[in-house]
């Protein structure tokens, strides 16, 4: 080698004290065997996007501070395609039931792939290596609200939240999500094969809808398949430790769904974490879904 040659830095190498965690949040979004998702870098973290049918659209927030170790050496924002289902299966390898599994992520390698190194002081390491792509369109952006309005949301237990979504596949269609300021309640209403209401009142039952914030009557409707893709794969942690999820309806009916999933070691893992307090202290990744209504309609 000259000594003009000079090897570049890898755009990223980080290390992550969990890879079980890494599994739980990227299959927080993986509603179908076959999904490509692409991944953008920068110094703040890692983002996962998945998409389909231009109406839902999936983000995995793996912030810097999760990582043990996190060297960010690109300039702007590399983007990369990926198979969301073989970066899972490969994640998985690397996970020892009973033990918190080190990991190793560096992007690019040689040949522009991702490349996954166990880094435990085991007697075996393991080595992947995945081939990424270049990612052929640009992923759609949720348009916040303008500075001053305050979107219609409201926080709902997550295990509730679920059983209220399984419910709901009987009707089989569409379902009306319904906020109302008084009496101060939450709808879901099913209409398809038959009908099926789901009520939950804010102030009669507080465990259940923690949050609430509507001034004025709103009503949207959504596919069901795409309702149930944001609670059908949640890691079992979430529903049993009964944590909130949020919903937040915003200009023309674009609902956003926000789940909180711990990335921690088995080891930090606390017991009764049941309230936002608690856990929000701990090794967090962010689970946002975006759904866009059937009908648009002309509150906002």
């Amino acid at each position: 080698m000259s000594s003009s040659q000079v090897i570049e830095a890898p755009d990223l190498i980080c290390q992550l004290d969990s890879v079980q965690g890494m599994v739980n949040a990227l299959s927080a979004v993986r509603w179908k065997r076959y999904q490509d998702a692409m991944i953008e870098l920068s110094e703040h973290g890692i983002v996962l996007i998945v998409e389909e049918s231009g109406c839902l659209q999936a983000k995995v927030y793996m912030q810097s501070e999760l990582f043990i170790r996190y060297e960010y050496n690109a300039q702007g924002r590399p983007r990369f395609g990926v198979s969301l289902g073989l970066l899972v299966d490969s994640l998985n390898t690397f996970s020892v039931p009973g033990h918190p599994s080190a990991i190793e992520i560096q992007y690019p390698g040689p040949d522009m792939q991702l490349l996954l190194k166990s880094t435990d002081s085991l007697d075996a390491c393991i080595y992947a290596e995945i081939r990424t792509t270049i990612p052929e369109t640009i992923s759609w952006d949720y348009i916040s609200e303008p500075v001053g309005i305050t979107p219609h949301s409201f926080i709902v237990k997550s295990s509730a939240l679920k059983e209220a979504i399984d419910d709901l596949e009987w009707p089989g269609s569409s379902i009306d999500i319904t906020l109302q300021p008084s009496p101060p309640s939450v709808t879901f209403k099913g209409e398809g094969h038959g009908d099926l209401q789901i009520d939950f009142m804010y102030y009669v039952n507080t465990d259940l809808l923690t949050t609430f914030n509507c001034d004025r009557l709103v009503s949207h409707r959504y596919k069901y398949k795409f309702l149930r893709a944001t609670i059908t794969n949640l890691p079992s942690s979430v529903i049993k430790e009964n944590r909130g999820s949020k919903f937040t309806i915003g200009r023309g009916g674009m609902l956003k769904v926000q789940h909180l999933v711990s990335v921690a070691r088995l080891s930090d893992a606390r017991p009764n974490a049941n309230s936002t307090d608690q856990y929000q202290t701990r090794k967090i990744a962010f689970v946002e879904f975006f759904l866009k209504p059937e009908v648009d309609s002309d509150d906002y």
